[in-house]
């Protein structure tokens, strides 16, 4: 779990160019911008998300509510994420069906969700200008309805070899 800005303040990503040059790109100085919540299961390809406004504490149990909600009956859910603040605040409400456990600190690259967000940015978010917020929303839900379309591909995409092990 975890999860991402998307916004007019965007980044350009990634791109082959000449040695030496910056490939010509939009570049965008206004701020509204809107959050992915998302939660993957690897080895299936099955996910989750919300596209919120922001990021709180109020948010993620708004999110954690919403995930619950989608738990098959007498299931339950183990959700890995990093130690963000409104992951870790001691108001946060967390559904009887989802157990948190933390990463390390600084060890993103731990997250399945991480290459989600790199795998969104390159494809679907990046070098693009939002005329206003309504358009990020739409981006934002998008990209995750393409990607998430594709349960092959999120399971591609997220499923790290230190998983299986974890698993087995």
């Amino acid at each position: 779990m975890d999860e991402a800005r998307v916004g007019q303040k965007g980044r350009s990503g990634r791109r082959w160019w000449m040695r030496g040059q910056r490939p010509a790109g939009r570049c965008d100085g206004r701020f509204q911008s809107a959050y992915i919540f998302a939660a993957v299961e690897p080895q299936t390809g099955s996910a989750f998300g919300l596209v919120l406004p922001r990021v709180s504490t109020e948010a993620m149990s708004l999110f954690l509510a919403q995930f619950a909600a989608t738990i098959e009956p007498d299931t339950h859910a183990v959700v890995v994420l990093d130690g963000a603040g409104w992951h870790i605040a001691t108001d946060l409400r967390v559904p009887d069906t989802v157990t948190l456990v933390r990463l390390p600190a600084y060890s993103p690259e731990l997250n399945p969700v991480e290459r989600i967000w790199l795998y969104l940015r390159e494809r679907f978010l990046s070098a693009r200008v939002f005329p206003d917020y309504k358009a990020v929303l739409d981006a934002c839900c998008t990209a995750w309805n393409a990607l998430t379309a594709e349960p092959e591909r999120v399971r591609s995409i997220a499923n790290f070899p230190y998983i299986a092990r974890v698993n087995a």
